[in-house]
């Protein structure tokens, strides 16, 4: 799969712009997660009650790569989605109290897909996806299949929340709570005048005794648009994703 990054945007606790994220892609260090959240100034703030932390996160990064009249397709990934949310009810439901049919609606996996569409007045493709480490792989070949069928650029974002003390012991792969979008267009061959990053990523078996990344593979991702990597090398039990940036 070959496509060119056009654009990007990222947010962690205390990493905002693409200075700071520059910097931590140079020395990336692990973050304090103080349930920090983008404040989403662009939307009326009865809009921007409803949202959840996850969807503010992922609002705030993909509001700007989307232009005031452009109709995207929009892919949301997530392993984990609204953990904390859905924390809640089930907490709720131990103590036996009535749970909020609005917290249920907006705690399954599309509800923020879906919130995008209506915040932003998108009216074509959305889908989301949550698969295992290497959810954001997945993504990017749904992705290719949107380009593939005809569509000019997509817009792709992945994003987690660290989750509850509970999720602990099951959930290790969040390191702090991060969001990043990439707006991701089709590359014409033969076309030099085409701006972006262009990557091609391959599928592969992985062989024994293949090292899983230290980062997630979102955040190994923005240290390579910062220009630290040419190739990434993600294994994930029996895949191998390698990105390779090819101009």
């Amino acid at each position: 799969m070959r496509f060119r990054i056009d654009q990007y945007q990222a947010w962690a606790p205390t990493l905002d712009t693409h200075e700071v994220w520059e910097a931590w892609a140079h020395q990336p260090t692990h973050l304090p997660d103080n349930n920090e959240q983008p404040a989403c100034d662009f939307l009326p703030a009865m809009q921007r009650r409803r949202l959840s932390r996850l969807a503010r996160m992922t609002m705030h990064v993909a509001w700007p790569l989307c232009g005031e009249n452009e109709q995207l397709p929009f892919v949301f990934a997530s392993r984990h989605g609204e953990t904390p949310r859905t924390f809640a009810l089930l907490s709720e439901v131990a103590d036996e109290q009535p749970l909020s049919p609005t917290q249920f609606g907006l705690s399954v996996h599309n509800a923020i897909a879906g919130q995008w569409s209506i915040l932003r007045g998108q009216h074509g493709e959305s889908v989301a996806i949550a698969g295992e480490a290497d959810t954001f792989e997945h993504a990017m070949v749904e992705v290719a299949t949107l380009l593939e069928d005809g569509a000019a650029a997509a817009l792709v974002v992945i994003a987690e929340e660290r989750p509850p003390a509970a999720y602990d012991s099951w959930i290790d792969d969040v390191p702090f709570s991060y969001a990043l979008a990439i707006k991701v267009g089709k590359i014409q061959e033969g076309d030099n005048t085409q701006t972006g990053q262009h990557w091609e990523l391959r599928l592969e078996p992985a062989g024994e005794g293949s090292a899983a990344s230290e980062w997630p593979h979102a955040l190994d991702l923005v240290r390579a648009l910062h220009g630290q990597s040419n190739t990434l090398i993600h294994t994930w039990k029996t895949r191998r994703w390698t990105w390779q940036r090819v101009r």
